[in-house]
């Protein structure tokens, strides 16, 4: 691992403990990393065997934070039949030509969204995988991200309830609840990194209420518990999932949730879009996270999430890209952009800045993993790092570059993760690009053939 400084950047945006609560800014200034940490920011000099990096005309972040996605997505982009559909009839097109996905689409679609939201300065990415057709498994995700080196945080998702069943999935893509339990033992014992600065955390992720029973929700989060890990699912997504919910369970989400044990600073929920004000109290007083996926949202028409109402009250809220079959990008510094607007849309122009938007896509989201080594600038963080060149077109002519999520750029120039490069002068410098987007092409190609 090489020491290295991050020289001269215009603005340097900590997002620590200091400021007005968006963390100190300094201009023409350095950061240091000694191995896989930050030691110093401010007025620093090159010492003898540090590589330099110049950061003049740039602005410098924490890497930024991905709270949910659907990695394997990234091969059913822009699908005829469910570009247009809303989320329940989205998932009916789609879950047939899942099925059809093995340990090599899994690899490769992760490779491509993981490098995707690299591009765009992400360090640090989720990933909810649910489904395991055709010998998949949640070990081909993380040997993706591996090589790729990005900081992970998979998580060992289920589906329980097929169609013959009631439920949303076909019976070939739900598994047996015994099994699934302890598959998720498995993936934490051989993967799971507890220790601050781990490379890969793995979390138990049963898929949706209406895709499991009660019984697995409550035997994963006793499970999840037991074993020191956090806990995700979709929840409160669309009017259909609250019907659904009223329906089958007699209450809303939040209740449905809080009954069965999901609630609490280990356990964070995805989209949240129709919670009401006593469920954001819930999550509030619990420390219950939030993964909000604004394009994901509105490509479903599934409406504006309370992001204002959640942030005020105090949820612990992150960004989340969501999945490339219903976003189609994974561009995680646009979807902060987004989210800033869509507060603005709904609540007035002054409803949030672009400062607090860049501040939930990094230390909120690494927050809501439970990640306070990460998020920051600041001594004794680890040392992932988003270096953003201003002196393009898209920032030319702006008085305030470090309103990044303004006037962009919205790819990344240098991307440092756990001290180590990953992006270089905007090209990735872990995978060979060309191969990956030529083998994703042409497993796509061989999916849609087959469906």
């Amino acid at each position: 691992m090489t020491d290295l400084i991050i020289q001269n950047a215009d603005t340097i945006l900590t997002i620590d403990d200091g400021g007005d609560g968006m963390g100190r800014e300094f201009r023409g200034a350095s950061v240091r990393v000694r191995g896989r940490r930050i030691t110093a920011v401010g007025d620093l000099t090159p010492e003898t065997g540090e590589a330099v990096i110049d950061a003049r005309g740039c602005v410098v972040t924490p890497g930024l934070v991905n709270t949910h996605h659907h990695l394997y997505q990234s091969l059913t982009r822009a699908v005829p039949g469910g570009q247009d559909a809303l989320l329940f009839g989205w998932l009916r097109r789609l879950y047939p030509i899942w099925s059809l996905f093995g340990p090599e689409e899994m690899f490769v679609s992760a490779q491509t969204g993981l490098a995707e939201l690299a591009l765009s300065g992400c360090t640090m990415s989720s990933d909810h995988l649910y489904l395991f057709p055709n010998g998949s498994r949640l070990d081909d995700t993380i040997a993706a991200a591996q090589e790729i080196g990005l900081r992970f945080h998979p998580t060992r998702g289920a589906m329980s309830i097929g169609e013959s069943d009631g439920g949303l999935p076909p019976d070939a893509l739900v598994e047996n609840e015994a099994a699934i339990l302890s598959d998720m033992v498995r993936v934490i014992d051989t993967f799971h990194d507890g220790s601050d600065g781990a490379m890969c955390r793995v979390g138990v992720a049963p898929c949706s209420p209406f895709s499991v029973t009660r019984d697995l929700m409550r035997d994963a989060a006793i499970l999840a518990r037991d074993k020191g890990v956090m806990m995700h699912t979709h929840l409160a997504e669309n009017d259909e999932d609250i019907a659904y919910s009223l329906e089958k369970f007699g209450c809303r989400p939040g209740q449905y949730a809080e009954d069965l044990g999901w609630t609490g600073d280990d356990v964070w929920h995805a989209h949240c879009v129709k919670l009401d004000g006593q469920e954001i109290d819930l999550f509030a007083r619990s420390r219950t996270g939030v993964a909000h996926c604004p394009c994901s949202n509105c490509r479903l028409g599934s409406g504006i999430a309370p992001l204002r109402a959640m942030r005020d009250a105090g949820v612990p809220v992150g960004l989340g890209v969501d999945g490339s079959a219903s976003n189609d990008a994974g561009n995680l510094v646009a979807e902060a952009r987004q989210a800033m607007l869509l507060q603005r849309v709904a609540r007035g122009a002054d409803a949030m800045s672009a400062r607090e938007a860049l501040r939930i896509a990094t230390r909120g989201g690494a927050e809501v993993l439970g990640r306070h080594d990460c998020g920051q600038i600041s001594p004794g963080k680890c040392a992932d790092i988003a270096i953003w060149d201003t002196r393009g077109i898209e920032s030319a002519g702006s008085w305030d570059p470090a309103a990044l999520l303004l006037a962009g750029p919205t790819q990344v120039r240098d991307l440092i993760v756990n001290g180590r490069a990953v992006v270089r002068d905007g090209q990735m410098v872990t995978v060979d690009m060309p191969a990956l987007v030529e083998r994703q092409n042409r497993l796509a190609n061989a999916l849609a053939e087959r469906a």
